[in-house]
């Protein structure tokens, strides 16, 4: 287990500032990650990388001269915010625009593509690069839905040479692109990882087996084997990963033996002698193999195998110098130190607002503190269902996010705000505080929310009923999520239609919202019967059935604390 830590809570950005002091000679902190503390050309493209934290030496180890300029941090298994993801964009940036890379997650995608839409609007061109490496999350016909994992090292690797070397966006994210439809991997586990703080592991692997195919975030495999010797092990990694050598290709492979957080290198070396041999038997050549931690998992036992398949351009990009913590290869790379930059947190500032309208704000305040309290209570049970057959952090996120952003709206009742822009506020520190999928779809739902709202005008029904469907509307139209798709959608739709129909009819605030409230929780019991559609969980439909969805769950509570609170 995570056993070195003071509060849990903390985890992710104590490490980050440990990290940050001990290599300063490559990094500065800054708000959301680091970025590098040597000088860039005028006009260099900037490689850009990212995701949860947990995984060190990803994100924060990639920075360095031929390879990342940046890497944002989310917290512990969680996208970060988009907010984060555009302050370290920004303080990266040379002038040539930002490739901005990550690991193909539905938090991630949702955040990092808000952010580069943000950016390219402020004068950054951004393009993403999202790795799909992981050969156990999808077939090779739907190779473009795979997740991110250790292969994330050789495409930014690749990536990070080009930029080095001068090319333009263009020609970066050509390369980029090339490097990632190239990159293979397979990983098994022999034991789960723990949360900091937590007693129990994510998923736990029984006594002399291994879990094949487990993803980087705890998410379960897709089957179990017997413990096998290194050279049995070795042989069903590198099967996995042959059958999907290219036409055409050379043999040539850039090779990552990545171990997952608590498989000791001698351990690796053991692995790496058979794995050798066993590409040989294939026909293909390793190419300046890496064998050591670079994608971890807390502290999951277990470990991956990555094949990037070279072509003469790759493999000159693939073993290009590079002075990164994680990797440091090939000539020494001159540099100039430059000074940190400045970076502290907006002040919160608001406009005029009416006496009643800071009256509804200290209302809205007051409730989104007690769904604070109630997700706070319900973590473990949250957790327990998104376990699953997801990563069972939902719970985790929804009470890191609802506490912030309950902290957020008592802040802006104290500074004056009114009632749109209390929610609002809220909304922004959901999002940045919860990271991954959930954090930003809770994040924009309730920032549409509160569009429909004032700050001088007194709250209404009919306020509070357009807002919900206009939050509801936004996430459907952002997610990409339907009715029966099993996600918080399945709940959210029956809630808004029900409050619009119940106040249009003349029924009271209170009334309306119960009745919501209590056809959202029918909902998201209702859910339990469905097969996942989108997310990882889609990866595992057998073992999500007869669970409900845990956003559906967790919004459902929302909505009952919420009549609650306006029954009071």
């Amino acid at each position: 287990m995570t056993c070195v830590f003071d509060n849990p809570e903390e985890f992710a950005k104590t490490a980050l500032a440990g990290f940050a002091s001990v290599y300063s000679r490559a990094v500065w902190p800054v708000i959301g990650g680091v970025v590098r503390s040597t000088a860039s050309p005028k006009g260099k493209v900037a490689i850009v990388v990212g995701g949860g934290s947990g995984h060190y030496p990803a994100f924060a180890g990639f920075v360095g001269p031929g390879l990342a300029d940046g890497a944002v941090a989310g917290d512990i298994f969680a996208s970060p915010s988009t907010h984060l993801a555009v302050n370290v964009c920004r303080k990266a940036d040379h002038g040539g625009g930002v490739i901005l890379g990550f690991g193909k997650y539905a938090g991630d995608v949702f955040n990092f593509g808000l952010a580069a839409e943000r950016l390219s609007s402020e004068g950054i061109e951004t393009r993403l690069l999202p790795v799909t490496d992981d050969v156990a999350s999808a077939p090779p016909e739907k190779a473009n839905e795979r997740r991110g994992v250790a292969g994330d090292l050789s495409v930014f690797k690749i990536a990070g040479a080009a930029a080095e070397a001068g090319l333009n966006l263009d020609e970066v994210e050509r390369v980029a692109i090339k490097a990632n439809k190239a990159t293979v991997s397979f990983g098994v586990a022999f034991s789960g990882c723990t949360l900091p703080g937590a007693k129990e592991p994510l998923f736990t692997v029984p006594p002399q087996r291994v879990g094949v195919g487990l993803g980087i975030h705890g998410e379960p495999g897709i089957s179990e084997v017997d413990l096998k010797p290194a050279s049995e092990l070795a042989k069903m990694l590198v099967d996995k990963l042959v059958v999907e050598k290219p036409a055409g290709s050379n043999g040539r492979v850039a090779v990552i033996l990545n171990g997952l957080g608590n498989t000791k290198y001698e351990e690796l070396f053991v692995l790496w002698v058979s794995v050798e041999a066993e590409l040989k038997k294939a026909g293909l050549t390793p190419v300046e193999p890496e064998v050591g931690e670079y994608v971890t998992s807390l502290d999951m036992a277990g470990c991956s195998l990555t094949l990037t398949w070279l072509d003469d351009e790759l493999e000159k990009w693939w073993i290009a110098p590079s002075d990164a913590p994680v990797m440091r290869r090939g000539a020494i790379i001159p540099t100039q130190p430059v000074p940190a930059p400045v970076d502290k947190e907006e002040e919160l500032k608001f406009g005029p607002a009416s006496a009643v309208s800071k009256e509804n704000g200290k209302c809205i305040a007051n409730v989104i503190s007690k769904i604070a309290t109630a997700l706070r209570e319900a973590e473990p049970e949250l957790g327990r269902i998104d376990a699953q057959a997801g990563d069972g952090d939902h719970g985790q996120g929804m009470t890191r996010g609802s506490a912030a952003a309950a902290e957020g709206a008592r802040q802006a009742v104290a500074a004056g705000a009114g009632a749109a822009s209390v929610l609002a506020t809220a909304a922004n520190a959901w999002a940045d505080r919860a990271g991954g999928a959930s954090g930003a779809l809770w994040g924009l739902a309730l920032r549409t929310w509160s569009t429909q709202l004032s700050d001088q005008d007194e709250l209404t029904p009919d306020a509070l009923a357009r807002g919900a469907q206009a939050g509801l509307e936004a996430i459907m139209r952002f997610g990409g999520a339907k009715v029966g798709d099993k996600t918080l959608v399945d709940a959210f739709v029956p809630f808004a239609s029900a409050l619009n129909e119940e106040v249009a009819k003349g029924k009271s605030l209170a009334e309306a919202w119960a009745i919501a409230a209590d056809v959202a929780t029918r909902a998201a019991e209702a859910t339990a019967q469905l097969t996942p559609k989108l997310g990882r969980a889609k990866s595992h439909t057998q073992r999500s059935l007869g669970y409900p969805d845990a956003g559906a769950v967790s919004l459902a509570l929302c909505a009952r604390v919420v009549a609650e609170a306006i029954k009071g």
